[in-house]
């Protein structure tokens, strides 16, 4: 497949990035946790040597078509399963793959969800207001917007779309659906552009869809139950990256990260820790990595991601002093 029909589908976003921090054991055994259109996993395939293994997850039934065509004609140690990454350590145990060398998290939507208006994830292309991932998921986001409370709509887009009008738009969608429901995308961002006037108004539209996708696909349950998995199933020097696009997604990363980082509390001059808190994490980023002006002139999508990494330590290991 030529590069410009895989950048079809999505064009990976800190590649190199994000495999340097990934793949430390050419002989070892990898999942990326949303495949996507597979750019990453070609990338982790071309370092490994022949006895590793990469298992590729996604829960949209299109991605999982697309790569198993991309490396259909490739004899690549490539397993694919279509499931929510929250399976993680099931499905790794399942495949007697445990445990892992290294875990990897594209999140967000891709290109191809995005520029397809019957997926409807994009609030500039008509089509049907569905956003999920999953296409055997349940609610729909139109059936969310259709049927939740005034308050409860409001709740979504605060804390999922940090919408600061999320109390006037969750107001006149409820106005809105009373007359009839809102089926389309298009009717859904009329609502928005009607209630948010002024320059701000792409921005709210994008936090809208935003928030409802984070609903939908139950995105932030599912990243924190993956991560502790990952943890679990992980052999000691194993990594874990993920590459955020939002500050929810990347606050619950960098979070998870901390909270399971060394935190040794002896006294100074103490040889060796003592304290029963040496952590599970060395953090491998102490800040976000940020796309360079290059790539994000190539894709302008890539300008919000922010990529985290973090190694698991040694069981008992003890923290610096």
């Amino acid at each position: 497949m030529a590069r410009s029909e895989c950048e079809e589908f999505h064009v990976p976003v800190l590649l190199h990035e994000a495999v340097d921090f990934l793949v430390w054991n050419p002989g070892g055994r990898y999942v990326d946790a949303t495949i996507g259109g597979g750019g990453h996993t070609a990338e982790i395939l071309r370092r490994l040597d022949p006895s590793g293994v990469v298992l590729g997850i996604d829960c949209d039934p299109e991605a999982i078509s697309w790569v198993r065509r991309r490396f259909g004609g490739e004899r690549t140690p490539l397993r694919l399963v279509r499931a929510n990454y929250a399976e993680l350590a099931r499905i790794s145990r399942d495949l007697g793959l445990v445990p892992l060398d290294g875990v990897l998290w594209d999140l967000g939507v891709s290109s191809w969800q995005l520029n397809r208006p019957e997926r409807g994830f994009s609030f500039d292309r008509e089509g049907p207001l569905d956003l999920r991932m999953n296409p055997d998921l349940e609610p729909t986001a139109s059936a969310l917007v259709n049927t939740v409370s005034e308050e409860e709509l409001r709740r979504i887009l605060w804390e999922y779309g940090e919408e600061r009008e999320a109390r006037r738009i969750a107001r006149a969608i409820l106005e809105r659906r009373a007359r009839r429901p809102i089926a389309t995308t298009r009717e859904l961002a009329d609502v928005v552009r009607a209630t948010v006037r002024g320059p701000h108004v792409a921005k709210s539209l994008a936090r809208v869809f935003q928030a409802l996708r984070i609903a939908v696909n139950r995105e932030l349950e599912s990243l924190r139950s993956a991560l502790e998995q990952a943890l679990e199933v992980l052999r000691p020097g194993g990594r874990m990256v993920v590459i955020a696009y939002h500050s929810l997604e990347d606050r619950i990363v960098k979070s998870f990260f901390r909270e399971n980082e060394p935190r040794c509390i002896c006294p100074p001059g103490v040889p060796i820790c003592t304290c029963g808190r040496p952590g599970r994490l060395r953090v491998l980023t102490r800040h976000a990595v940020r796309p360079g002006a290059e790539e994000i002139r190539r894709n302008p999508r890539a300008r919000s991601a922010r990529l985290r990494a973090a190694e698991k330590l040694v069981e008992d290991e003890p923290a610096s002093l």
